[in-house]
């Protein structure tokens, strides 16, 4: 499994906006000079962030972007699955009871279920909250 650019710069873009919680919008401009992620395409993965209800714009000359809820009540699987999709490992574990036709026989199967539950593990139940610490040196990742 890997993680695309738009996964990773989505999840960095969300951290900043948690980093940069001074009560005021960050403008669009001010993310990507500091994640070194074009404006262009900043602007793609913010949009998909906005129609979500990850973050809300406000427009205007003091305007720019801001999280829509707490640090802690997003995780970063809920903002790989927005940008990336799916993260199983495996077609099979996709769709309940509509995967593979050899699952009932699949020797491997077990393997893929472990690894989909040891990602999701991690993924969902690292918040961003975490991510801002961690950024923040106050505590020490998992």
């Amino acid at each position: 499994m890997k993680i695309s650019t738009r996964g990773r710069y989505a999840l960095r873009i969300m951290l900043d906006l948690a980093l940069s919680d001074s009560g005021r919008p960050v403008r669009v401009k001010e993310i990507a000079e500091r994640q070194e992620i074009s404006e262009k395409y900043m602007e793609q993965i913010i949009s998909v962030l906005n129609k979500a209800g990850y973050v809300r714009s406000i427009r205007g000359p003091q305007g720019g972007y801001f999280l829509t809820r707490k640090p802690e009540e997003y995780t970063a699987g809920m903002i790989l699955r927005l940008t990336e999709g799916s993260m199983a490992p495996v077609d099979c574990l996709e769709y309940e009871g509509q995967g593979c036709q050899r699952k009932e026989g699949c020797a491997t199967l077990l393997l893929w279920e472990r690894l989909d539950q040891a990602v999701r593990g991690v993924i969902d139940t690292v918040t961003l909250k975490d991510l801002a610490e961690w950024s923040r040196g106050q505590t020490r990742p998992l």
